[in-house]
C-alpha cells in the first residue's frame, strides 16, 4: 500500500510541475496560431494545386491513348492494303490484254500470286496445310468428313481448302478429311 501512495504522490507532483507549463504555452500557442493556420491555409493550397494538375495531366494522358487506339484501329490494315495494291494492278493489266495467250495468262496469274503470297509473309498472314498423314490439330484444322483410309486414325487424308493465321491467331482452319 505504500508503494501505491509513494508512486500517487509522484504522479501528482508531475501534474503539478506540468501544469504550470501548459498556461505558458497556452499564452505563446495563441501569437502563433495565425501564423501555423496561414502556413496551413498556403499548404493545403498548394496540395490542391498539384493535385489539380495531376489531374490534369492524367486526363490529357487518358485522351492521347484513346486517340491513339482510335487511329490504331482506323490505320490498322493500312500497311496490309499497300501490299495488295500492286496485285490488284497486276489483275487489272491482265484484263487490258486484247488477245491474250493461255501461256501469257498463266505467266500473269503466277506473278500475281507470288506478289499476293509476298503481301502475306510482309504481314503475317501464315498458311495452314497440312501433309497426309499428319495428326489432326482441331486448333488449326476442320474435320469435314472420316473416310477410310490404310493410315493411322484422325490423321489428315486430304485438304480440302488451306487454312490461315495471322500471326498466332487463326483466321480460318483448314479443311480437311481424316481417316477413321
Amino acid at each position: 500500500m505504500q508503494d501505491q501512495e509513494k508512486m500517487q504522490d509522484q504522479a501528482t507532483q508531475a501534474q503539478e510541475t506540468a501544469a504550470p507549463e501548459q498556461p505558458e504555452q497556452a499564452q505563446a500557442e495563441p501569437n502563433l496560431l495565425p501564423e501555423k493556420l496561414a502556413a496551413a491555409e498556403a499548404k493545403a493550397a498548394e496540395m490542391q494545386d498539384a493535385f489539380l494538375r495531376a489531374k490534369a495531366e492524367l486526363e490529357n494522358v487518358r485522351r492521347r491513348a484513346q486517340e491513339d487506339v482510335a487511329k490504331a484501329h482506323k490505320f490498322a490494315i493500312e500497311n496490309f492494303a499497300e501490299t495488295l495494291v500492286p496485285v490488284k494492278d497486276s489483275l487489272e493489266m491482265a484484263l487490258k490484254l486484247d488477245t491474250p495467250s493461255v501461256d501469257s495468262l498463266k505467266e500473269g496469274v503466277e506473278m500475281t500470286l507470288k506478289q499476293l503470297s509476298a503481301a502475306f509473309d510482309r504481314n503475317r498472314l501464315l498458311e495452314i496445310n497440312p501433309a497426309q498423314g499428319d495428326k489432326l490439330d482441331p486448333m488449326k484444322h476442320q474435320a469435314i468428313s472420316m473416310v477410310p483410309a490404310d493410315q493411322a486414325a484422325n490423321t489428315i487424308v486430304s485438304v480440302l481448302q488451306k487454312g490461315y493465321m495471322i500471326a498466332d491467331r487463326l483466321l480460318r482452319p483448314a479443311l480437311v478429311t481424316v481417316a477413321q
